[in-house]
């Protein structure tokens, strides 16, 4: 494998360029951040870090156009002279903007879609090395699939979001039953700017998450630096590595630990800027599976999961996660059409995943869900297609922008079809 690093969009076209002259296959990476393999590079790998930064910004639309390689956790630094920040975020900011867009990465929240439907605007260079400018005003027609387009259209070399003015997050953080929770699941999503919760499996309690939207010059009430360092990283980082390891070897201690859990975490209150908020740092490595359902299909999707652990007697020291996102127009988005719940699923990376993933796939799957193109799953083009009504309008795209597969991959080979 061949590793190129261009630093404007003319680099990438002849790294295309090149590569088609000598059959070769192309793919671009950023922060390799997937579970899946859809940031596999085959024959050439193109790093984009030295695509990063603002290339246009005004504040007064909330347009911003950045870099395809530009790092999330880098957002708040670089928009802060313009004072707007990204109407939503999932809980990490490792990622680079391309590939969080092009991997549907989402946070929670019922009025608020995943990060590729703030995009307004994208160039890239096709698979002839073509550089292509999309938006409103210009090939229009190709932007709900170039807003999520799986590196399969193309390489992503910058994108325009709209976004919003900077605000804070009032973030209550509670322990709550269980069952109570899921009873009252579409209410709660409903009357919450963002909610999510978390849940240990062995205990009765979600560990719920209610952040509400202040405007930007609100009193801000951070987290005192101890009471992040207990929380965020000697709880959630330091201590959780540990019990993980005892957990795999010893597994008949898993419950105990879960319910240490569920009386240490999940309780506090605090106000800070959005970022600070939506994400949290993750130390302990592992793998994950999640899976999009119809909003209403949450609660019983959950119980099927929950009595499956039970059944089966397993013992799993990482919780379950569920949010919510709005429907959208984007044509291989998880939400397309749909309002949307997630039910994420992880397990400890030294714990092989296989028999807990594919149990828990076959129930996602019969409350008609659709996996995040990020995570593990084992669905093929022919199964997702019955899943997303405008498949075959992406795949001929496909066939205008990468006629000869250049950004193809096993991964989708997988998915998309050869």
């Amino acid at each position: 494998m061949r590793v190129e690093r261009p630093a404007d969009a003319g680099a990438v076209q002849r790294a295309v360029v090149a590569a088609a002259a000598t059959r070769l296959r192309v793919k671009p990476v950023g922060a390799g951040h997937s579970f899946s393999g859809i940031g596999v590079a085959p024959d050439v790998l193109l790093d984009l870090d030295a695509l990063s930064g603002v290339v246009d910004a005004d504040a007064s639309t909330g347009r911003v156009t950045l870099r395809a390689g530009t790092r999330l956790h880098a957002l708040p630094r670089l928009l802060a002279p313009y004072g707007l920040a990204l109407p939503n975020m999932g809980d990490i900011d490792r990622q680079s903007i391309a590939g969080a867009t092009s991997t549907g990465t989402h946070g929670t929240g019922s009025r608020f879609g995943g990060l590729a439907t703030q995009i307004t605007g994208a160039r890239l260079v096709t698979g002839t090395g073509e550089l292509v400018e999309v938006n409103e005003s210009s090939r229009p027609e190709l932007l709900p699939a170039v807003r999520l387009g799986l590196g399969a259209l193309g390489v992503l070399v910058d994108v325009t979001l709209q976004l919003v003015p900077r605000f804070l997050l009032h973030a209550v953080e509670r322990p709550e039953p269980l069952d109570a929770v899921l009873e009252e699941w579409e209410p709660r999503v409903s009357a919450a700017d963002h909610f999510e919760f978390y849940w240990f499996p062995h205990t009765a309690t979600a560990l719920t998450k209610t952040n509400t939207r202040l405007p930007g010059d609100a009193p801000r009430k951070p987290l005192g630096r101890f009471s992040r360092f207990v929380d965020d990283e000697l709880l959630a980082n330091g201590l959780f590595r540990p019990v993980c390891a005892v957990a795999r070897a010893i597994p008949a201690t898993t419950p105990l630990f879960a319910r240490l859990a569920e009386r240490l975490t999940g309780n506090r209150e605090f106000t800070d800027v959005s970022p600070a908020v939506f994400t949290t740092r993750r130390a302990v490595r592992f793998a994950e599976m999640e899976y999009a359902l119809p909003l209403e299909a949450v609660p019983s999707a959950f119980a099927d999961v929950r009595r499956l652990i039970e059944r089966r007697g397993w013992r799993v020291s990482f919780p379950i996660e569920v949010r919510a996102a709005a429907a959208d127009d984007l044509w291989l988005s998880t939400a397309h059409d749909r309002p949307t719940g997630y039910l994420a699923v992880h397990r400890y990376f030294r714990e092989s995943p296989v028999e807990y993933f594919g149990a828990v796939e076959q129930i996602m799957l019969a409350h008609d869900g659709r996996p995040h193109w990020g995570k593990m799953h084992t669905l093929d083009a022919d199964r997702l297609r019955e899943r997303y009504p405008r498949f075959d309008d992406f795949l001929r795209v496909r066939d205008e922008l990468d006629p000869e597969r250049r950004f193809a991959n096993p991964y989708l080979d997988r998915v998309l079809g050869g």
